[in-house]
């Protein structure tokens, strides 16, 4: 009976754990179809009259499909970039003896101790010399490798048996074909793991895009969603509409990639 009444307490504490997290979303979803909505009025999760005018002018007013397009082409790339470099890295790491490793890959994760804003003036310097600025290379090219990408795939490739590399390599197969066929099919779920993190990282991205973006068409989302918000007034049900169409990929993405999440996390050691 006590042990009932342990699990009904927990059950209810995860619950209102649950509403507590999900009550911001389900009051911007709320407010986005609420034409005229304001924060100076208690929150109403059912409007009275729902309207769907402010998705309309969303896309009527702003070239939203474009940017749209922006985001996820840049959130895209910076993945499949993202997934590329630390795959390659990370197997040199887990598998290729070479002088100085551990302490190379040591320095290497000390830079996710560096701060963005540390970085912010010298890569702004970088991709002006470049000719970058106002570019969508210019944004992108900070964000093709990860350290992060990097220990969370070689911690996943040290857990994948050295007897599977010996038979390879009897069989004749070199490093790029033991890379391919062995190493990589075994590490999915970290893959899919990082895939998601460096797609959500980009999609969100604010910061590096708004210092090194010009042009409004070629703005992503999060600078779309600021510009919404006016200095004396706001269209808070515009913003909030925007808000949600931002929200619904991500959510898209993890709802569909969250076993692989979770099976990555557990399978590279990441507590």
């Amino acid at each position: 009976m006590r042990e009932q009444m342990k699990r009904g307490a927990l059950v209810g504490v995860l619950i209102l754990g649950a509403l507590v997290m999900i009550f911001p979303f389900l009051w911007t979803l709320s407010t986005s179809v609420s034409p005229g909505a304001g924060l100076d009025a208690t929150p109403k999760l059912i409007p009275d009259e729902p309207s769907f005018s402010a998705y309309q002018t969303l896309f009527e007013d702003l070239p939203f499909a474009r940017i749209i397009a922006n985001s996820l082409g840049l959130a895209l790339a910076t993945a499949i970039l993202q997934i590329v470099t630390s795959a390659l890295a990370a197997y040199a790491f887990s598998r290729l003896p070479f002088r100085g490793r551990g302490i190379v890959f040591a320095l290497y994760l000390a830079t996710m101790m560096i701060p963005i804003q540390v970085l912010i003036v010298p890569l702004f310097v970088q991709m002006r010399d470049l000719g970058l600025v106002d570019t969508y290379l210019g944004v992108l090219l900070p964000g093709v490798a990860s350290a992060f990408g990097v220990f969370l795939l070689r911690q996943a490739m040290n857990a994948v048996p050295r007897e599977l590399d010996e038979a390879a390599t009897l069989d004749g197969a070199g490093h790029f074909r033991i890379f391919g066929t062995i190493v990589l099919p075994l590490v999915g779920p970290s893959i899919a793991t990082l895939a998601v993190f460096a797609f959500m990282n980009s999609w969100n991205s604010f910061l590096w895009p708004l210092i090194i973006l010009r042009s409004a068409e070629q703005q992503t989302l999060p600078l779309a969603l600021a510009g919404l918000q006016g200095q004396y007034t706001t269209q808070w049900d515009v913003m909030m509409a925007g808000s949600v169409v931002s929200i619904l990929p991500m959510l898209a993405i993890y709802l569909f990639a969250q076993r692989y999440v979770i099976q990555g996390v557990s399978s590279s050691g990441i507590k």
